[in-house]
C-alpha cells in the first residue's frame, strides 16, 4: 500500500481515473471513497498542496471530475458526487502528512495488532524512512514509536485548540478570512454555574 487515499480496488480504480483532472487543476487527490445505499455516494477530498481549499475549487472540481467520471463511466449504478475539503480533523493519507502535521496530535489505526493494540493516540513526530513516528505514553512516560505507513489502515488529526489556531492562521495569511465580516463575541465571565447529571 502506498497511500490510505484509495483502500478498495474499485476506489483505487476511480482515484486513477480522476487524479489527472485534480492534479490538472492544481489541486490533490487527499481521500476518495465510493459508498455504498439506496444511491451510491462518490466522495472526494481535495486540497491545494500547500493547504487552503475554498468551496468555488471544489465546485471546479467537481466539474473536471464529472466529465471525466462521464467519458469514463466506470460506476454502472447512479451515483451521487461529493467534493470536500478535508476538513479540520483531516485524515492523513499519505506518508508527507505525517512529516507535514508534526507536533500535532493524531489517532492512528493499524491493520494488525502491535504491542497487543492497533489504536495509537499521540503527537506526530514525522517520518523516519516509510515508518510514521507517535509519541505515545506508556507507564505515564512519553514514548516515540515508528509504525511502518503499510499498517496503517487509518489516520486523522484530533481537533484541539492549537490545530484550530494553525488552520485560521493559514486561512488568514491567504487572505480568506475577512474578521470584519464577523460580530465580536462576548464572554460572561460571571458565569460560575454548573449542571450535574445523575
Amino acid at each position: 500500500m502506498t497511500d490510505l487515499i484509495a483502500k478498495t480496488a474499485i476506489d483505487r480504480r476511480l482515484a486513477e481515473i480522476v487524479t489527472p483532472a485534480i492534479e490538472g487543476l492544481g489541486f490533490e487527490l487527499v481521500r476518495l471513497r465510493l459508498m455504498g445505499g439506496k444511491t451510491r455516494t462518490l466522495q472526494i477530498m481535495a486540497d491545494r498542496p500547500e493547504g487552503g481549499i475554498e468551496v468555488d475549487d471544489c465546485a471546479r472540481i467537481s466539474t473536471a471530475v464529472s466529465a471525466v467520471m462521464d467519458v469514463e463511466d466506470p460506476i454502472e449504478d447512479a451515483y451521487v458526487l461529493e467534493v470536500s475539503s478535508p476538513g479540520i480533523d483531516r485524515p492523513l493519507t499519505r506518508l508527507k502528512d505525517f512529516d507535514i502535521w508534526q507536533d500535532y496530535e493524531a489517532r492512528i489505526e493499524t491493520t494488525e495488532l502491535i504491542d497487543g493494540r492497533r489504536r495509537f493516540k499521540g503527537m506526530l513526530r514525522g517520518i523516519e524512512g516509510d515508518e510514521v513516528l507517535i509519541e505515545i505514553v506508556e507507564h505515564g512516560e512519553p514514548v516515540t514509536i515508528g509504525l511502518k505507513f503499510d499498517w496503517l489502515s487509518d489516520a486523522k488529526l484530533i481537533l484541539t485548540d492549537e490545530l484550530i489556531t494553525e488552520m485560521l492562521r493559514q486561512k488568514k495569511a491567504g487572505g480568506a478570512i475577512d474578521e470584519t465580516q464577523f460580530d465580536e463575541i462576548e464572554t460572561d465571565n460571571n458565569d460560575d454555574t454548573a449542571s450535574e447529571e445523575e
